[in-house]
C-alpha cells in the first residue's frame, strides 16, 4: 500500500497549525509506559464477571444465586432486584441488570466479585436461572408494523430529553423524527421519472483493542470512584448520579489512557453494574474486564439499518422529490440509538438541494443486542443507501454519475433539508468531488485491450466516486472548557476532559497553544488523564467536535494566559501591552527586542530586585460553547441542526474476479474540505484508518444471528475484521480549505468523515465492473459470487446480457 497527497497541507502562516507534529502519547504508547484501565490494581480489588441470557427474549422466572453466595472467596452477587435504576444518555429505557425480563441474548442477569477471577467464574456458573422463553422480534420492518408485540410496553413512562425525541407508546418506534419540505405531490407529479428503491446494512462491531474495562469503588459514604475506558467522563459523572439519585460532587471518574472508542464507549455503559457490585462488597474495589467474546455479545454495537428511498427527477436531472424512510435497528434498548436516528434524518438526501423533501427517521426495538453511537454516526448507513441510489437514478437517466451529482449539489445560497442556509463558508463538497475524480482518472476509459484482458482473465475493474457530508451530532448545549497554566520553568500545562483514544487530540490542542503563545512545541505539555473532580468539564469526545469545541476553548485559554502575561510584563518591562510581544518563552519590547523578560520570571508572580512581588500564579481559562443550534420543529424538522458541516468525496477503482466474487480495491481517492488543516500526519493517519474501517463494513463486516436470535459471530473467527492485506494498493487524499469562520485557525472536524460512503462507493465500482446491483451489505466474496452466477444463468433480469458479454468502462452511464 502506498499513500499519496496530491496538496500542499500545511499552512506557511503558521508556525505550527498544519505541520506534521508528532503524536505528544507516541513514545508512552510504543513502549509500553502508558497505562490503560486494565492496568490499574487497588488494594483489596476484587474481579467481577457477568452471567448472561441464552435468551434473545424471554421472562425471567426465578433467579437462585445461593450456591454461588456460598463459594468460598464470593464478596458480593447481584441480580435484578440490586439493579432496578434505569440509565441513558437519552432515553432512560435501560435496568442496570435485567429485571423480569431479558429482550436480547447476551443481556446481564447477574453479577459476581470474588477475590479471584478464576472464583468469579466458577461463581457464574452456580447461579441457577429459570426463563419463560418468548418469541423474539429480529426483524427491523416487523418490528416498526402496526400491532407487532411489544418489546417495551412501558415505553410512554421511560423518561427522555423532552422537545428533541418522540417516542410512540404503544409501538416498537423510540423516536421518530419527520423532515418536511415544499409539496411531495406537486414534486412527483413534476418528475419524468420516478425510481424507488430499498437498501440494508446489519450491524457491525467497533472492535476497539480494549474492552470496556471498568473499576468502581462505592464506599459506604456513598464516595464513588470510577476508573474506566470511557469516552465521556463527565456524561458517565452525570448519568451514574441521575440514576442512582446520587449528588455529582460524590462522584469521581478517571478516564486513563484508552485503547480505541469508535464512538462505542460514549455515555453509561459498565460503571453502575460494578458500582453495585463494590457497594454490596462493603465498599470494596471491583474491577470488570470483558472477553471479547462478552465485548460483542453483551457491550452495544453499531446499529442496522433498512432505507426506502423514492426519487422523482427530470429528464433534464433534476431531483425535484425524494421520500426517505429509514428504520433503525436499535436492537433491545435505545437510549443513545434515538440520537443516531435524529441526526441521520438531517442527512438524509445527502449534500443536495431538492425542493421537496419528506424524511421519516425511525429508531425501533428488536431483540438484538443493542446499538449506540459508532464512527460517522449514522451516516456511513444513510450514505451507502443516498449514494447508491444517486448512481441508480444516473443509471435510469442515462446520465454521468458525476455530473447528475455536481447539477443537485449544494451551493452557497441554497438551503438544507432543515432550513439552513448555505454560505460561501459552509464547505464545497462539488470542490471535493472533482477533486476525488482527478485523482483517480474517473473519466477516462479502459483501453480495448484492457477489456480483453478483463474478459480472458474474469477479472473485472471499473471506477466510481461519491460525496459525503456529517455535522457533529449534539445537544445545543454541548460545551467545553479548558485550562492552560504556565509552570515555574515557563513551559505550559493544557488541562481539559476531552478523552484523546487515538485520535491525536490531544496532540492537536497542543498545537494551538504553541501557536497562540508562539513558544515552542516542546514546552507545551497536556496532561494524559481526566479526573472530574480535578479537571475542567467538557460534555463528551464525540460527534468530531474536539477540535472545533474543545480547540476554541483551549485557544480561549491560551488567549487568556496571553493576556495576563503581557499584563504583567508590561509592568516589569516598563512598557505598555502593545508595545510587547510574545516569542521563544519570552515577552519581549518590540523596539527593543534585547529587553525581555522569560516566562519562568512571570509563571508565579514577578519579584523584583528588593523582593517586592506583583502578579501570581498564571493560569488561562477558555470556554466554547455549540452556538446557534436549536431543537428542531417536531412537525417539519426545520431548524438548526449543525454548527459546522464537513464535506468529502471518496473515488475508487476496483477489480472484482468474477470466478470467485473477491473484491480487490487497486486505488482509492479521498478528499475532505477540512476548512484548515490543523496536523497534516494525523489527518493522514484518520483518513487511511477511516477508510481500511470502511472497506471492512462493505467487504466483510456484520452481526449475525440464528432464528432464535442468538449471536454467532461474537468473535474474531467468525467475524471478519479488515487488516493490512485488505488495504488499497494505493491511497491518494487531498483537502480543500473552506475556513469555518468559528473554528480555531477556520479548522472543521474530520474524524469520522472517511469511513462515510465508502460502501457506496465500493458497491458502485462493483456496479460498474459486472452489472450486479446490491442493495445490501456485506459485499462478500460468497455473496457477490452467487449474484454473478445468478447473472450468468439469466435469473436475475439487472442486465440485457450475461457477464461475457459486458463491457466495463470506467463510470458506466
Amino acid at each position: 500500500m502506498t499513500t499519496a497527497t496530491t496538496a500542499t497541507l500545511a499552512n506557511k502562516e503558521h508556525r505550527y497549525i498544519g505541520k506534521p507534529v508528532k503524536r505528544h502519547d507516541g513514545f508512552e504508547k510504543v513502549t509500553g509506559q502508558a497505562q490503560y484501565a486494565g492496568d490499574i490494581k487497588l488494594s483489596g480489588m476484587l474481579y467481577a464477571k457477568m452471567k448472561t441470557s441464552p435468551h434473545a427474549h424471554a421472562r425471567i422466572l426465578s433467579i437462585d444465586a445461593s450456591r454461588a453466595r456460598a463459594l468460598p472467596g464470593v464478596r458480593s452477587v447481584i441480580t435484578g432486584e440490586h439493579g432496578t435504576a434505569k440509565v441513558g444518555i437519552y432515553m432512560q429505557d435501560k435496568s442496570v441488570i435485567a429485571t423480569d425480563y431479558v429482550r436480547y441474548a447476551g443481556e446481564v442477569v447477574a453479577a459476581v466479585a470474588a477475590d479471584t477471577l478464576r472464583i468469579a467464574e466458577q461463581a457464574i456458573e452456580l447461579i441457577e436461572v429459570e426463563y419463560e422463553p418468548l418469541p423474539a422480534l429480529l426483524d427491523v420492518c416487523e418490528a416498526a408494523a402496526e400491532g407487532a408485540p411489544l418489546i417495551h410496553p412501558d415505553l410512554g413512562s421511560y423518561a427522555h430529553s423532552e422537545g428533541v425525541f418522540f417516542p410512540e407508546p404503544g409501538t416498537n418506534i423510540a423516536n421518530h423524527t419527520r423532515i418536511r419540505r415544499g409539496n411531495m405531490e406537486a414534486g412527483f407529479a413534476e418528475a419524468d421519472i420516478i425510481l424507488e428503491n430499498t437498501f440494508s446494512q446489519k450491524q457491525v462491531f467497533h472492535v476497539p483493542l480494549e474492552t470496556h474495562v471498568t473499576i468502581v469503588q462505592w464506599a459506604l459514604d456513598d464516595q464513588i470512584k470510577i476508573w474506566c475506558s470511557g469516552q465521556s467522563p463527565f456524561s458517565v459523572r452525570d448519568l451514574f448520579a441521575i440514576g442512582f439519585e446520587i449528588d455529582r460532587n460524590k462522584i469521581e471518574v478517571n478516564i486513563p489512557f484508552v485503547g480505541g472508542g469508535f464512538g462505542g464507549k460514549a455515555g453509561i455503559h459498565l460503571e453502575p453494574l460494578v458500582g453495585l457490585l463494590s457497594r454490596a462488597a462493603g465498599g470494596r474495589p471491583v474491577k470488570l474486564v470483558p472477553t471479547r467474546e462478552e465485548e460483542c455479545a453483551t457491550l452495544p454495537c453499531r446499529q442496522g439499518q433498512f432505507a426506502r428511498i423514492k426519487t422523482g427527477c427530470k429528464k433534464d436531472g433534476t431531483i425535484v422529490a425524494e421520500a426517505v424512510e429509514i428504520l433503525w435497528d436499535a436492537g433491545a434498548y435505545a437510549d443513545y440509538g434515538v440520537n443516531i436516528g435524529r441526526a441521520s434524518s438531517t442527512s438524509a438526501c445527502g449534500p443536495y438541494y431538492i425542493p421537496n423533501v419528506c424524511i421519516d427517521a425511525k429508531t425501533v426495538y428488536t431483540n438484538k443486542l443493542f446499538g449506540t453511537a459508532y464512527r460517522g454516526f449514522g451516516h456511513p448507513e444513510c450514505f451507502f443507501a443516498i449514494e447508491r441510489q444517486r448512481d441508480l437514478m444516473a443509471r435510469e437517466l442515462g446520465m454521468d454519475p458525476t455530473d447528475f451529482r455536481l447539477k443537485n449539489m449544494l451551493y452557497p445560497g441554497l438551503t438544507t433539508v432543515t432550513g439552513e442556509l448555505v454560505t460561501e463558508n459552509t464547505g464545497r463538497p462539488d470542490k471535493c468531488l472533482k477533486s476525488a475524480a482527478r485523482m483517480i482518472d474517473l473519466h477516462t476509459p479502459y483501453t480495448e485491450a484492457e477489456k480483453a484482458e478483463m474478459r480472458l482473465s474474469g477479472k473485472y475493474r471499473a471506477k466510481a466516486a461519491c460525496v459525503l457530508q456529517k455535522a457533529p451530532a449534539m445537544p445545543t448545549w454541548s460545551a467545553s472548557s479548558a485550562l492552560v497554566q504556565m509552570n515555574e520553568d515557563g513551559s505550559v500545562r493544557i488541562s481539559v476532559s476531552g478523552v484523546d483514544y487515538g485520535q491525536g487530540t490531544y496532540t492537536v490542542l497542543q498545537q494551538i497553544v504553541a501557536e497562540r503563545l508562539n513558544l515552542p512545541i516542546e514546552k507545551v505539555n497536556i496532561n494524559r488523564s481526566v479526573n472530574t473532580t480535578l479537571s475542567p468539564y467538557d460534555w463528551q469526545t464525540v460527534a468530531s467536535r474536539m477540535t472545533v469545541i474543545c480547540g476554541m476553548a483551549v485557544a480561549d485559554a491560551a488567549d487568556d494566559l496571553k493576556r495576563q502575561t503581557l499584563e504583567i510584563a508590561a509592568i516589569a518591562l516598563r512598557a505598555s501591552v502593545h508595545e510587547i510581544a510574545l516569542g521563544e518563552g519570552y515577552v519581549y519590547v518590540m523596539q527593543n527586542p534585547h529587553l525581555r523578560v522569560g516566562f519562568d520570571k512571570l509563571a508565579i508572580g514577578y519579584v523584583y530586585e528588593n523582593g517586592n512581588a506583583i502578579g501570581g500564579p498564571l493560569i488561562g481559562r477558555g470556554r466554547a460553547i455549540a452556538q446557534g443550534l436549536s431543537n428542531l420543529d417536531p412537525e417539519t424538522g426545520q431548524g438548526k441542526a449543525a454548527i459546522d458541516w464537513t464535506y468529502g468525496a471518496h473515488a475508487v477503482e476496483l477489480e472484482v474476479d468474477t470466478n470467485t466474487g473477491d473484491i480487490e480495491v487497486l486505488q482509492f481517492a479521498n478528499c475532505l474540505d477540512v476548512g484548515q488543516v490543523m496536523n497534516e500526519q494525523l489527518l493522514r493517519g484518520q483518513t487511511v484508518g477511516g477508510i481500511l474501517q470502511g472497506i471492512g463494513c462493505a467487504l466483510s463486516e456484520a452481526v449475525n444471528y440464528n432464528d432464535q436470535g442468538k449471536m454467532i459471530t461474537n468473535n474474531f473467527t467468525d467475524y471478519k475484521i479488515p487488516t493490512f492485506k485488505d488495504m488499497p494498493g494505493e491511497i491518494k487524499l487531498d483537502v480543500v480549505q473552506t475556513p469555518q469562520l468559528d473554528g480555531p485557525y477556520g479548522a472543521r472536524g474530520a474524524g469520522e468523515h472517511p469511513l462515510i460512503s465508502v460502501t457506496a462507493v465500493i458497491a458502485n465500482a462493483l456496479a460498474n465492473a459486472t452489472g450486479a446491483q446490491f442493495h445490501d451489505l456485506p459485499l462478500s466474496a460468497t455473496r457477490v459470487h452467487a449474484k454473478l452466477e445468478e447473472l450468468r444463468e439469466g435469473q436475475v433480469n439487472e442486465i440485457a446480457e450475461g457477464m461475457e458479454n459486458f463491457e466495463p468502462t470506467a463510470c458506466t452511464a
